[in-house]
């Protein structure tokens, strides 16, 4: 009796806990972007970004100066607050904080507890005895004046730190408006190209009879499986022979090549489980097959064609490879990946706050696109599954 139309499946929780668990590992990237993205940069790379609202240990440097000097009872004596130090005002902006601990090399930054007397030595030298209490406060002293500031470190826990530093950083680079909207130009004609020259061809295999139809699909789906990284020097080759070379023209033209296969097969899917009446009673009605295409099948193909256009979109969007081998080198024709890479990334690899906001800023109009026409997205790829 579980199979009694109308009644609700055993399984049903198992779907629902399946499909919950995607979207939650469809968005902890994107979460995880976000918040870092408005972390500071040695925050990023001393803790994962769900630790971001929790403080960070850290290890300072700073400097007693001899301006500070004053002499007490035949002693000289350098007193200060490691937090008021202005080179440590990021990160302690009140000029408090809690210190754990403190030493006198670099190698060992926390080798003495809050309180200790140590000695500080140069080149085999006792230059100064000194101490540090848990609120920052210092003090060091010696017998003969101090003729340089004498360096030592502390650790410190410091409170969460988000800015818009980042972003600053990656909206006001130069040129990334111009880079902005060349990805606009690159994505949205290298979207529709491919959907009008699929959408006819889609027709073509699904309702229209003529010989070698069966290669046709055949050879559609074959190339689904060919990489476009062949395709890649052989294409280029060819623009530059007929005078594409590297523009625009010439990544359009590769972007429909590479998009084509796929638009036409999921395109030809849906369309070949359209009601056949329907465009039979047409041509009984002496309409040709192109108005059938325009005025039938084309509107009740739209869940297909903006299933196909996400995917396409974002492919193109977010592409890095065709971009660097299809578009000129110079400045006036990066898009946006070429951009991040190349100028805002380039030999500071290690800046993952810089790469965390460019990723962001990357991925917003995408985000917007797929919010928009999400509700497509699964009628159109499930187009044909089921008769």
């Amino acid at each position: 009796m579980d199979n009694i139309a109308g009644r609700k499946s055993g399984l049903s929780w198992a779907v629902n806990i399946s499909v919950f668990a995607m979207v939650v590992l469809w968005l902890i990237p994107t979460v995880g972007l976000l918040v870092s993205s408005f972390r500071d940069n040695q925050q990023i790379t001393a803790t994962g970004w769900w630790l971001a609202p929790m403080p960070v240990d850290f290890s300072f440097r700073t400097r007693a100066l001899p301006d500070n000097m004053e002499e007490i009872d035949g002693v000289y004596v350098i007193s200060g607050n490691v937090f008021a130090d202005p080179a440590q005002a990021r990160w302690f902006p009140d000029g408090a904080g809690t210190l754990s601990a403190f030493g006198t090399r670099g190698a060992a930054p926390g080798e003495y507890a809050p309180g200790e007397v140590v000695e500080v030595v140069t080149r085999g030298q006792v230059i100064g005895a000194l101490t540090v209490g848990a609120e920052g406060d210092y003090e060091l002293r010696h017998d003969e004046p101090f003729a340089r500031p004498v360096t030592f470190y502390f650790e410190a826990r410091t409170p969460p730190r988000f800015t818009l530093e980042n972003y600053n950083t990656v909206l006001r680079a130069d040129g990334m408006d111009r880079a902005f909207i060349n990805t606009l130009t690159v994505a949205i004609p290298a979207t529709v190209i491919p959907i009008l020259i699929a959408a006819f061809a889609a027709y073509a295999l699904a309702w229209m009879d003529f010989p070698g139809r069966g290669l046709l699909i055949a050879a559609v789906v074959g190339l689904l499986v060919v990489p476009l990284q062949l395709a890649l020097v052989p294409l280029l080759t060819l623009h530059q022979r007929v005078g594409i070379g590297q523009s625009f023209l010439g990544i359009w033209l590769a972007h429909t090549g590479f998009g084509l296969p796929l638009a036409i097969y999921l395109l030809r899917n849906y369309m070949v489980g359209l009601p056949r009446d329907i465009i039979e009673s047409a041509k009984v009605d002496g309409a040709t097959d192109f108005q059938v295409f325009v005025k039938i099948v084309l509107p009740l193909s739209f869940p297909a064609l903006a299933s196909f256009a996400i995917f396409q979109f974002l492919w193109t969007w977010n592409d890095l490879l065709v971009a660097k081998v299809f578009l000129p080198s110079g400045s006036d024709s990066q898009v946006m990946t070429v951009k991040i890479a190349d100028d805002l990334l380039g030999s500071r690899g290690g800046d993952w706050e810089i790469l965390a906001t460019a990723a962001f800023v990357s991925i917003a109009v995408p985000l917007l696109v797929f919010f928009t026409m999400q509700r497509y997205l699964v009628r159109g790829l499930l187009a044909g599954s089921v008769k």
